[in-house]
Formats: structure tokens, C-alpha cells, sequence
């Protein structure tokens, strides 16, 4: 593992593959199955039920997004674990997201 540091606001949103169309990313790391990203859900996101090999952290930097039930708001954190199925994920306004995959030990 080495050091990083970036600007995150420096960087330009991203069409990303695997979601939704209109959702941007940020990358920014990527090492060893690690991936850190900033996700920008747009109004009227709508994702299926999903697992993945990776536990998965999110943090809600704006607006909110609905999942199982539940309202994720802006301050809200979320550990999932590995092969866990989460979802479906619905935004009627749009989030920002900061989203942690880490790789099972």
C-alpha cells in the first residue's frame, strides 16, 4: 500500500459501466480489489439487487437514496458485508455517495 492525496474536487465526474445511465464517478484508488470512489446518483436513479465479493461502505455526502425500505440521508454511513445482497436502490433527487469496497481477507 502507498501514501495517496488528491483533490477530489479537482476532478471531473465520469460516465461509470455497471450502473444506471446519467451516474458519474470519481475514482480515487484503486489497489489490490481495494476501490474508493465517489458515486453521483442522478435524479430517478434505480438500481436492481446486487452482492458483491467485496464488503462495501457508503457515505452520504448529499442528498439521499432508498434501499431496502430505508431512507439513507446526507450523514448517513452504511457498512454491507461480502455477498450480502443489497438493493434494490432507488434516488427520486439524486446522492453523492463515498463508496469503500474492500476485498474479503
Amino acid at each position: 500500500m502507498k501514501a495517496l492525496s488528491i483533490n477530489y474536487e479537482e476532478m471531473e465526474w465520469t460516465e461509470t459501466s455497471g450502473y444506471p445511465t446519467g451516474t458519474k464517478i470519481k475514482l480515487l484508488r484503486e489497489e489490490g480489489g481495494a476501490r474508493t470512489f465517489l458515486l453521483k446518483l442522478p435524479p430517478g436513479f434505480d438500481m436492481e439487487a446486487h452482492a458483491h465479493i467485496n464488503s462495501e461502505q457508503h457515505l452520504v455526502l448529499s442528498g439521499e437514496y432508498e434501499s431496502e425500505g430505508q431512507k439513507f440521508r446526507k450523514g448517513t454511513y452504511r457498512f454491507i458485508p461480502s455477498r450480502m445482497n443489497h438493493g434494490p436502490f432507488t434516488s427520486k433527487n439524486g446522492a453523492e455517495i463515498l463508496v469503500i469496497w474492500e476485498p474479503e481477507k
